[in-house]
């Protein structure tokens, strides 16, 4: 039992213990104090002894019968023998303390004093067990939270490796373009691919970044998409100073501007423009919607991933809005 559930067993244990003792003063009020003293005293050293016995039985039933197998049958076979232990108990001290005692055991008395017995073993054994359940629970629900956070690392981590394959595929046909057409921008293309990767190198451990550090990156992802898709793309970015010292994902930006891409035409007739901006304690990034007929490599996981990560890793909502004209994502600001 852990150092918690003992304190709160302690303070039920407690309770009853007052309540006893209350309604033992209201019921035997002609008894002297020295009496009401002495038998409040002597209560609470056989409390205690009856609370580690029940507790014993509940360690050795842990053991040779615990609940998985058989919670009711657990329940009553751990409370009959904890109320045979409590009766006996009661039994004896009876036997060896009754001519000391100051009124008449009486029959109703008896049954009166059997009745409580029951009760206060009843409350302690759900107590225990309430206490097992609960910390079962908690276990259980830690370990789907540490699931939950390894399932999305590890989807995070595959978003950001997705940067690797068909971009470097295009980026590299790109290159080879350029490198007889215009060897100076092919070195200035090159030199913006570079700081892409190592980008992604850099902080492929981090969980979040600053954003101005994350537009940063971008500004180079945007030329390598300039060289690509030339007036067939427009992006802006308009960010606040206070936006820019929050953080969000690393490579949050550069995933939803390839969703944009992906989904949409992008041609010189009918531009794909993307708008980058904050709002209140949202970064949002906006495209104008022109959907493409068919899409190559498209699982239509992308954005419902990075949703997940946000809640998960971050506990923070992204939110997707969508209108006749225009496609929008808010990333939470952290």
């Amino acid at each position: 039992m852990i150092k918690e559930e003992r304190k709160l067993l302690w303070l039920v244990v407690g309770c009853l213990y007052l309540f006893f003792t209350v309604l033992k003063i209201y019921t035997f009020p002609g008894l002297s104090t020295a009496w009401q003293v002495e038998g409040s005293i002597f209560g609470l050293i056989v409390l205690v002894v009856i609370i580690l016995s029940m507790r014993v039985v509940d360690l050795v039933l842990d053991r040779l019968y615990p609940y998985e197998r058989s919670l009711v049958f657990r329940l009553v076979i751990q409370f009959v023998i904890s109320l045979v232990i409590v009766l006996s108990l009661r039994q004896a001290i009876f036997h060896y303390t009754k001519s000391y005692l100051p009124i008449p055991v009486t029959r109703e008395l008896y049954i009166v004093a059997t009745a409580a017995h029951i009760l206060f073993i009843a409350t302690i054994v759900l107590t225990m067990f309430g206490f097992r359940f609960f910390h079962k629970w908690r276990e259980t629900e830690l370990k789907k939270e540490t699931l939950e956070r390894e399932k999305a690392t590890v989807q995070y981590d595959n978003l950001k490796n997705q940067l690797n394959p068909h971009f470097l595929f295009n980026s590299l046909t790109s290159l080879n373009s350029l490198i007889y057409e215009n060897p100076q921008l092919a070195s200035e293309f090159l030199q913006h691919l570079s700081k892409v990767y190592r980008y992604v190198l850099e902080n492929k451990d981090k969980t979040v970044v600053t954003l101005d550090t994350e537009v940063r990156f971008i500004e180079n992802y945007i030329e390598l998409l300039a060289t690509r898709f030339a007036d067939g793309l427009a992006i802006t970015i308009s960010l606040s100073d206070q936006a820019l010292e929050r953080h969000i994902l690393p490579v949050t930006l550069q995933i939803l501007i390839e969703n944009a891409i992906k989904h949409n035409v992008t041609s010189r007739d009918n531009p794909l423009v993307i708008d980058i901006y904050d709002e209140q304690d949202y970064l949002v990034v906006k495209n104008n919607l022109q959907i493409k007929h068919t899409i190559d490599t498209s699982n239509k996981q992308g954005l419902e991933n990075l949703r997940g990560l946000y809640e998960v890793l971050i506990e923070k909502k992204m939110i997707v809005t969508q209108t006749e004209a225009t496609f929008a994502v808010h990333i939470p600001l952290i």
